[in-house]
C-alpha cells in the first residue's frame, strides 16, 4: 500500500486540475445532459417507426442498447485525458520534473492511469444515471436489477478497457496528433463490441455475459501490463519524433527470419527447430482448448438437437445413408478450394488474435473442432458409431489438419501475447516484430505444408473413404 500512495497523490493532483479546466469539463457535461435527453427521444421515435409498419420490437431489445450507449460516448470524449498523460504533458514541457522525481515507473505510470479513469468512469456512470431517471419517471422502461448490474459492469469494463489502451498509446507516441490518429483503433473496435454486448444482453443467458465480462476484464488487464511492462521514462524523454521505415524493417524481419541458414534443409534444421521449441508451452494450451471444445461442442447435442429426417433412422440399421447424401458437400471441392478457405481461416484467427492478444484467435480454432464434438454426439444419440462417422468424415484429412491447426493456433497466440510480455531492451514495435518472425516460420515452414496435404487428402481421399464406409 505505501508503493501506491505516491501514485494516488499523483492521482488526485490531475484529477483535481481536469476539473478545474472548462474546456475539459464543459464538452462532457454537455454530452451528459444531452445524450441521455436525445437517445430518449430517439428509442421513442424508433419505437413509433417499428409499431407503424408491424414491426413487433420489444422495449428490453431498444432501451438496454440505448443505455449502453448513452455510457460509452462520454468515455469517447473523456479519452482526451488518457491520450494527453504522457505526450500532452511532453509536447507542453511539463513531464521532465515528474519523471525526474524518485518516483518509480510503476508510480507514475499507474498514477496517471487512475488519474485518467475516474473521471472518464464518473461520465460514464453519471449519463447512464440521468437516462435511466428519464425513462422512468416518463413511466417507459425500468431494468430488473440484475440486467442493470450487468450493464453497469460492461460499462465499466469498455471504460477501462479504452482508457488503459488510450494511455499506453500516450506513453509510446511522441505527439498528440498521432495520439489522436491511433485512437480511432481503440474506439472503432470498442463501438462494434458495444453492439455485441447488447446483443448478448437481450438474447444470451447470464453464463455467455459472465464469460464476455471476464474476457473484457483479461484484454483490460493485459493493457494494464502491456503500459506498465513498455513504460520507460528516458526513452519517452529521449524520443522526439516517431519514424516508420518499412525498408529496414522488412530488412530485420527477412534478416531474423532467414537466420543463418543457406539452404532450405539447414533452415528447416536449425532455424525452425529453435522456432518450434517456443512453441512448446502455447501448443500445450491450444491442446486443452481444442479438447475442451470437443466436449464442449458433444454436450451442446442434447441442447439443440438434429431434426431425425436429417439423420434417417433406416439407414443407421442397415449401415448405409440412403443416396450417399451426406457425400454430396465432396463433389464440388477442389484442393485450390480447400486450401485457400484453409488459410482465410488462419489469416482471420491471426487478425483476430492481435486485437485480442490471441483470446480471440483460440475461439476462432476452437470452432471447426466445437463442429466436429457436436455432429460426433448428435450422430451417436441417433444410434449410428460415432467412430465409423469420424473414420469416414473428420480422420483421413485430420492427420494433418489438427497438427496444423494447433500450431498455428500457438504461433498466433503467442504473437498476440508477446506485446503484453516485458521484453528487456525492446519496445513494443521490437517485441511484436520479433514475434511476427516466428508466427512466419511456423506458417511458411509446418502450416502451409500440412494445410495443403489436409486440403489434398480431403478432397482425393476422404469422400472415397466415406463412401466406402458408408455404401457408395
Amino acid at each position: 500500500m505505501d508503493s501506491l500512495r505516491p501514485a494516488l497523490v499523483i492521482t488526485r493532483r490531475e484529477v483535481r486540475d481536469h476539473f478545474r479546466d472548462w474546456r475539459i469539463l464543459s464538452p462532457i457535461l454537455l454530452l451528459i445532459i444531452m445524450l441521455p435527453l436525445l437517445m430518449n427521444y430517439a428509442s421513442g421515435r424508433f419505437l413509433v417507426f417499428a409499431d407503424r409498419y408491424g414491426a413487433q420490437i420489444e422495449i428490453d431489445q431498444v432501451f438496454p442498447f440505448m443505455l449502453m450507449v448513452v455510457g460509452f460516448f462520454p468515455v469517447t470524449v473523456a479519452l482526451v485525458l488518457a491520450l494527453e498523460s504522457f505526450v500532452g504533458e511532453k509536447e507542453r514541457r511539463s513531464l521532465e520534473p515528474l519523471l525526474s522525481s524518485p518516483l518509480t515507473d510503476f508510480q507514475i505510470y499507474f498514477g496517471k492511469l487512475l488519474a485518467a479513469l475516474i473521471p472518464s468512469l464518473m461520465a460514464s456512470y453519471l449519463g447512464m444515471f440521468l437516462y435511466l431517471l428519464w425513462v422512468y419517471f416518463q413511466g417507459i422502461w425500468f431494468p430488473e436489477i440484475t440486467q442493470l448490474i450487468q450493464i453497469f459492469a460492461l460499462a465499466t469494463t469498455n471504460c477501462l478497457i479504452m482508457i488503459s489502451g488510450a494511455v499506453v498509446v500516450s506513453s509510446q507516441t511522441t505527439s498528440m496528433r498521432a495520439a489522436n490518429l491511433l485512437a480511432v483503433f481503440i474506439i472503432l473496435p470498442m463501438a462494434v463490441l458495444l453492439q455485441a454486448e447488447s446483443a448478448v444482453i437481450v438474447w444470451a443467458d447470464n453464463m455467455v455475459l459472465f464469460w464476455v465480462l471476464v474476457g473484457e476484464t483479461i484484454v483490460a488487464i493485459l493493457l494494464v501490463r502491456i503500459g506498465l511492462a513498455h513504460f520507460n521514462r528516458e526513452e519517452l524523454v529521449g524520443n522526439e519524433f516517431d519514424s516508420f521505415d518499412v525498408r529496414k524493417g522488412f530488412t530485420i524481419f527477412w534478416k531474423d527470419f532467414r537466420g543463418e541458414a543457406n539452404t532450405p534443409w539447414e533452415w528447416y534444421r536449425k532455424e525452425l527447430k529453435v522456432t518450434f521449441e517456443k512453441m512448446r508451452l502455447p501448443a500445450l494450451l491450444v491442446i486443452v482448448v481444442l479438447i475442451a471444445g470437443l466436449v464442449l461442442g458433444a454436450s451442446l447435442a442434447d441442447q439443440f438437437v438434429i431434426p431425425s429426417e436429417f439423420i434417417s433412422v433406416e439407414s443407421i440399421k442397415d449401415g448405409t445413408i440412403s443416396g450417399n447424401e451426406n457425400l454430396r458437400f465432396f463433389e464440388n471441392s477442389n484442393v485450390p478450394l480447400v486450401w485457400f478457405n484453409n488459410l482465410r481461416n488462419i489469416i482471420l484467427a491471426t487478425i483476430a488474435g492481435l486485437l485480442s492478444f490471441g483470446v480471440l484467435a483460440l475461439i476462432v480454432m476452437v470452432l471447426p473442432v466445437l463442429m466436429i464434438g457436436f455432429f460426433t454426439a448428435s450422430i451417436a444419440s441417433a444410434g449410428l458409431s460415432p467412430f465409423l462417422f469420424l473414420l469416414a468424415f473428420v480422420i483421413p484429412h485430420s492427420i494433418l489438419e489438427i497438427p496444423a491447426i494447433i500450431l498455428a493456433g500457438a504461433a498466433i497466440f503467442r504473437l498476440g501475447a508477446a506485446i503484453a510480455s516485458p521484453s528487456q531492451g525492446k519496445t513494443i514495435g521490437e517485441s511484436w516484430l520479433a514475434a511476427m518472425v516466428d508466427w512466419a516460420k511456423v506458417m511458411v515452414g509446418l502450416v502451409l505444408p500440412l494445410l495443403l496435404g489436409a486440403a489434398i487428402l480431403e478432397v482425393l481421399v476422404t469422400p472415397r473413404v466415406a463412401s466406402w464406409i458408408f455404401g457408395g
